[in-house]
């Protein structure tokens, strides 16, 4: 009879009490002439990862010794999980036929009479092989049994970082000969624009003007690159004075500077800021 049974959780009935309800009535046993269906149970070979996973099922479920596998049983049972797969997914149940056919050919290699022969091993086992792999499997199906109980990040854990600055130093970007040659450009645009044109001839010294820049950093502070050149001395002064402040910089006589990229460029005593 096909009966509306109503299960009761595991718990319930180790303490004694029913096992099912039935239209509302406790039953404290199942039914012996309970109906199911044929089709109620149906057999998923995916929850499997293959046939040998399938097998050892079978002789765990059985509680057979893998080691004396009696092969009769064992393929009786595994025929009727493939049969009843074949008929829904024959694509899927394509190697689980395979291991079927080895089957087969395992329990009748064991039916036949083995005749004896001189120097043949006469203790060999056609179930040897498939012993073999089934223990190997098993060995590696605990193995990653054990591996997938293991923290694993992103799944159990989550990855923290924190960045602590002990110490924040500010780097100002360093001044190149190509920095030099933009504000010495500029200085030379700016001249251009204020100054007459005038030919004559001046003696000018580089040593000289190196001299008359030092003066003017002699108070030890910073001083706007621009500043150390006169538009009124022409483009000639102009040159000499920038000649001396490269000659200044090779000699390390002064220092040059910038807060950041294409800020003013500021000029130093380079005593001076070994002593700041």
């Amino acid at each position: 009879m096909n009966l509306p049974l109503e299960l009761v959780p595991a718990e319930t009935v180790a303490q004694g009490e029913a096992v099912a309800r039935l239209y509302g009535e406790p039953l404290l046993e199942m039914p012996k002439d309970l109906y199911i269906p044929p089709d109620a149970l149906e057999v998923f070979l995916e929850t499997f990862e293959g046939p040998l996973d399938l097998l050892l099922y079978l002789i765990r479920k059985s509680n057979l010794n893998v080691l004396d596998i009696p092969m009769a049983a064992l393929t009786a049972q595994y025929l009727v999980y493939v049969e009843a797969m074949r008929r829904h997914n024959l694509e899927l149940a394509a190697d689980y036929l395979l291991m079927a056919a080895t089957l087969l050919e395992i329990k009748s290699r064991m039916l036949l009479p083995r005749p004896q022969r001189e120097g043949a091993d006469d203790d060999s086992d056609p179930r040897a092989e498939l012993v073999r792999r089934l223990l190997d499997y098993e060995q590696m199906k605990l193995a990653g049994a054990r591996l997938e109980l293991l923290p694993r990040a992103e799944r159990d854990y989550e990855r923290v970082s924190i960045f602590v600055a002990e110490k924040v130093v500010e780097r100002l970007p360093e001044v190149s000969l190509h920095d030099l040659q933009l504000a010495w450009l500029k200085i030379m645009k700016k001249a251009r624009l204020t100054q007459h044109h005038q030919v004559r001839r001046d003696e000018l010294s580089v040593r000289e003007h190196m001299s008359a820049i030092l003066r003017k950093l002699a108070d030890g502070v910073f001083v706007v690159f621009d500043t150390l050149f006169e538009p009124a001395r022409g483009p000639a002064g102009l040159v000499v004075s920038f000649l001396a402040v490269l000659e200044l910089v090779k000699e390390r006589l002064v220092e040059v500077a910038q807060n950041e990229p294409f800020a003013p460029i500021y000029v130093k005593l380079a005593d001076a800021a070994d002593d700041a």
